[in-house]
């Protein structure tokens, strides 16, 4: 990795990963980073537009995808350069989820892995995409879709999964990345998908 882990950066991890714990945040925080929930919520989510606003939601949907898959390919090359090892594989007492239980790191605990897949956090990008595109297509929404990269990305962390900066970046990766999917299909709407004429 070509940067140190900043004592800032370390300091909120131990907050947030070791002494701001619930235990009912040992039960949602799992379910907040749970890819198969979030595809089943987006299922779930697709059919009811479907109904409410006819097929072209399929579009909307297919746009959001789209950002979703760009943001973590995006953050998978990002990955592979830093190499950052996740908090889980590197910092002594870090609580983390494995095999579908809770477990702790012992208080001895040595780093032995040099490679890792922990900057960006690929859930935040992909999260914070997602929300960026459905604010955009669905005006409507408001600001509410931003509060899933926000719980998502304490749940990262929460999770020892990821460094605060981790997530950070993971965010940051899906706001370029929702820009350039938007700018992408406004210029395609403006060429091949002209305005109803009056």
């Amino acid at each position: 990795m070509f940067f140190s882990t900043l004592p800032i950066d370390l300091n909120l991890f131990l907050l947030i990963n070791q002494h701001w714990r619930l235990n009912i945040l040992d039960i949602i925080m799992p379910i907040l980073s749970s890819m198969p929930v979030l595809l089943t919520a987006l299922g779930i989510s697709l059919a009811w537009a479907i109904f409410k606003g006819g097929r072209k939601q399929i579009i909307y949907f297919l746009i959001l995808f789209a950002g979703m898959g760009l943001a973590d390919f995006s953050t998978k090359i990002i990955k592979d350069e830093v190499g950052r090892v996740r908090p889980l594989n590197a910092v002594a007492e870090t609580f983390f989820v494995e095999d579908g239980r809770w477990q702790t790191r012992p208080s001895d605990f040595v780093q032995t892995k040099e490679h890792g897949t922990s900057y960006a956090s690929a859930h935040c990008a992909n999260t914070m995409s997602l929300a960026l595109l459905s604010i955009l297509l669905w005006p409507a929404l408001k600001k509410w879709p931003l509060f899933l990269p926000l719980a998502v990305g304490y749940s990262r962390v929460y999770l020892g999964k990821h460094y605060p900066t981790d997530v950070l970046a993971g965010w940051l990766t899906g706001v370029v990345v929702a820009g350039v999917i938007w700018l992408l299909w406004k210029e395609l709407e403006r060429r091949y998908m002209p305005p109803d004429p009056i």
